[in-house]
Order: structure tokens, then C-alpha cells, then sequence
């Protein structure tokens, strides 16, 4: 890797971003859920809706949930993989995981496991899983490179990688009123709610630095996937990427 990477609009030593990364989400976790809702006025949950019926997971497959926060997708999965399956609820940052262990065992949610780990270094055997979901979480990662070549390696043949991320809209009329909406209104927002301006400057800033649609799909592709396709969301704000392990 390089010596220095981005830390939103920020160039920052690359060691030192994932501490970085950890210090917004700890900031924010206990208000996490709050957060999503205002901001996306309730969106969030159609687009992971999305992403639930685009994975194809049926009862008795192993899925696992990275950077699953407060488990909103894990919730789903659950349902989907019922009992003879296996769902795991992971996030490198343990703030974030304990806000899921409780979001789950108040929703009488049971039977997911949680582990702490880090996207670049998963802590499986090859082909161990039926699907991998990543949602609003890659733009985090220092190497999103090494993070999906993980990915790829603990994925059965004919598994399904999942990523639900932020992305990059072709209209100029939506850009503008995203772009005011990011840097003017979100931030605010954040030192309202959550006490923390500077976190939700970082999170608009560093939507932007993430890779594009096209890119984000050859990026996955280079990972070692034979396909991949993506689907806009509102307007391209949103992308779900799909990817497939032969």
C-alpha cells in the first residue's frame, strides 16, 4: 500500500486511518440508527430491502454480514437462513458490533454470531460462505483492493458478494441539491442529534472519494469475481453491486 491514504478529503499516513475511521464510528454508534433514518428519510431500509431479495439467500446457507453495525441486513439474513443456517454479524469496530448485539436481542433476534474482525484480513477457511454483504462500509476500508480479494476466497463457488454503498449520480440536477444537502445540511444535522459535526463532515467527504459505479465493478472483477453487475438507487446516489464467485 501506499505511505498515505485519503481520510475523507484528507490525505492522511495510511496506518493511521483505520484508527481514525474507528474514532467516528465509536462517536456515533449509540446513535447510529437515529442518524440513518434523518438523513435518508427513511431510505436507507428500501435500499437494504433491495439488497435482501437481490441475494438470493435461501434456508441452510452461511452468510456473512462485515461492517453489519447495528444488523439491520443480519435481521434479515437470519430470517432468510433460518435455523440450519449460519449468520454472522461482523465490524471492526466494537462500539458499532455492541449496538448490534443489542439492537438483535431486543428485536428477540437469536442465533447470529458476532465477530469482531477487519475486511482486509476475514478470518475464515476458503470457500466457507453462500453470500458476503457489505452495506455503506467499503468507503471505510483502507484496502478496498485486499478487502474484496478476501472476499472472493472465503466465498463458495457460486456464492454472491453484496455491496450496498454510496455512489456517484449522472444528474447534474440531483448532484447539486446532494452536494449542498452533504456538506451544509448533514453535518448539522449530526451536531444536533449526535453531538458531532466533524464525524458527518467526514462520512459526506468520504462518499465522495469512493470509486464510481464502473470502477467499483472492474475493481471487483480484478478481485477475482467472473461477473458483476450493479443497480442504480435513487437516482444513482445508491448502487448495489453484485457480485458472483464460478
Amino acid at each position: 500500500m501506499k505511505n498515505t491514504t485519503h481520510f475523507g478529503f484528507k490525505q492522511v499516513a495510511t496506518n493511521d486511518k483505520q484508527s481514525l475511521v474507528r474514532d467516528v464510528f465509536n462517536s456515533v454508534a449509540s446513535k447510529y440508527d437515529l442518524m440513518n433514518d434523518v438523513l435518508s428519510f427513511g431510505a436507507h431500509r428500501l435500499w437494504k430491502r433491495y439488497t435482501i431479495a437481490s441475494s438470493n439467500v435461501k434456508a441452510g446457507d452461511k452468510v456473512l454480514d462485515i461492517a453489519g453495525g447495528t444488523g439491520d441486513l443480519a435481521i434479515e439474513f437470519r430470517e432468510k437462513a433460518g435455523d440450519n443456517g449460519q449468520v454472522i454479524l461482523s465490524d471492526i469496530n466494537a462500539a458499532m458490533l455492541n449496538e448490534g448485539r443489542k439492537n438483535l436481542t431486543n428485536k428477540g433476534v437469536f442465533g447470529v454470531a458476532f465477530v469482531q474482525l477487519n475486511a482486509q484480513y476475514l478470518p475464515f477457511d476458503n470457500n466457507t460462505f453462500d453470500c458476503v454483504s457489505i452495506a455503506f462500509g467499503l468507503r471505510n476500508v483502507t484496502d478496498k483492493d485486499q478487502a474484496l480479494t478476501e472476499m472472493y476466497r472465503i466465498l463458495k463457488p457460486g456464492g454472491c458478494l453484496l455491496i450496498l454503498e454510496f455512489s456517484t449520480t449522472d444528474s447534474a440536477f440531483l448532484k447539486k441539491i446532494y452536494d449542498f444537502y452533504s456538506f451544509n445540511i448533514m453535518p448539522i444535522i449530526g451536531g444536533i442529534i449526535a453531538d458531532d459535526e466533524a464525524s458527518y463532515q467526514y462520512l459526506a467527504e468520504s462518499i465522495r472519494k469512493h470509486p464510481d459505479q464502473e470502477t467499483l465493478k472492474y475493481m471487483v472483477l480484478d478481485a477475482g469475481f467472473d461477473f458483476c453487475e450493479y443497480h442504480n438507487l435513487s437516482g444513482g446516489i445508491v448502487a448495489l453491486h453484485k457480485g458472483i464467485k464460478v
